[in-house]
């Protein structure tokens, strides 16, 4: 499955302010995205269309998630801020509003949120939502109920149905268990796209340079929601380019004198300078799990191994 590397559109971010005032008339989605699965795409294709109707495509969603904000969640989420971000600019979104959550706006009555925001400040004129939509005041707003408003303040109402594969209902939780399993080919299945961890490139040890197989270092943020430790097959774009790659994520016991998690990727036919610059590593598939080698020697056999099993894939 090919990666994508270059963005058609430029997408505008609202973020840190209430204070929303739209001039385009848009198509909005409502959601947390967490993962952005095949059921989000889905969703997200409904306001995509509507751009040939003169709409622009703008997706609303809160910061912090509303599961962080209210303690239903362990904080680790499948997609962080970033890289929600450069997945809507590479689907073709327009407009991406990170409404803040506080206390004050988690009190917003339900029908404030439609007239005001929705009609009034995102100046709606098309909305999409799964079935299980909740917003305002103790979550009483729903889908039944943004229906009936939608008829009163003039924009169209569209409720999208749950995506189901191999019999499951697709969700952020499922994706959730199988990322935490490793089972990165039905990750792929549910979100339409290999696992994606992005970041910075920073410094390493340079064990790997050292010992003939120069990596770049990303260490993801910590509610970043990793799969077991261990070596996967992946697609690394880095550079401006994408290229095949094998990457460990954990410890790097081995080599390491500090426990600090990391992801490092070797990347076939690649040997650049790139700290400082964003890189994007897309995991396909687990490969073995990350173990102490009794010498820096036999972790050099072991990744000989594991490029010659890479270079296959």
């Amino acid at each position: 499955m090919a990666d994508v590397l270059e963005c058609e559109y430029i997408l505008e971010i609202i973020a840190n302010t209430t204070d929303i005032c739209l001039r385009a008339e848009t198509a909005a989605a409502i959601g947390k995205f967490d993962g952005i699965h095949i059921g989000h795409r889905r969703l997200l294709e409904e306001i995509l269309t509507r751009k040939k109707d003169g709409l622009a495509a703008c997706v609303f969603t809160f910061d912090p998630p509303p599961a962080r904000f209210f303690g239903s969640s362990d904080g680790r989420e499948l997609t962080t801020r970033e890289e929600k971000r450069l997945l809507f600019e590479m689907m073709g979104v327009d407009i991406l509003i990170e409404f803040p959550l506080n206390e004050k706006t988690a009190a917003t009555p339900p029908e404030s949120f439609a007239k005001d925001i929705l009609a009034g400040q995102m100046n709606a004129r098309f909305v999409a939502a799964g079935t299980d939509l909740s917003f305002g005041a103790r979550g009483a707003g729903n889908a039944k109920l943004l229906r009936k408003m939608s008829r009163e303040l003039g924009f169209g109402f569209k409720t999208i149905d749950k995506v189901c594969l191999d019999g499951e209902e697709v969700s952020s939780t499922l994706v959730r268990s199988k990322v935490e399993q490793g089972k990165m080919e039905s990750v792929c299945e549910l979100l339409g796209m290999p696992y994606l961890v992005a970041g910075e490139v920073v410094n390493g040890n340079h064990i790997g340079r050292r010992i003939g197989f120069p990596t770049i270092n990303i260490l993801p943020e910590k509610n970043k929601l990793l799969p077991p430790n261990g070596v996967y097959f992946s697609r690394v774009n880095a550079g401006g380019k994408s290229y095949r790659a094998i990457t460990n994520v954990g410890y790097k016991p081995t080599v390491a004198e500090t426990k600090v998690m990391g992801v490092e990727s070797y990347l076939y036919d690649f040997d650049k300078d790139i700290y400082g610059q964003q890189a994007e590593v897309y995991m396909h598939s687990f490969h073995r799990p990350e173990r102490k080698f009794e010498s820096v020697e036999a972790l050099r056999r072991q990744l000989e191994m594991d490029i010659a099993s890479g270079a296959k894939k």
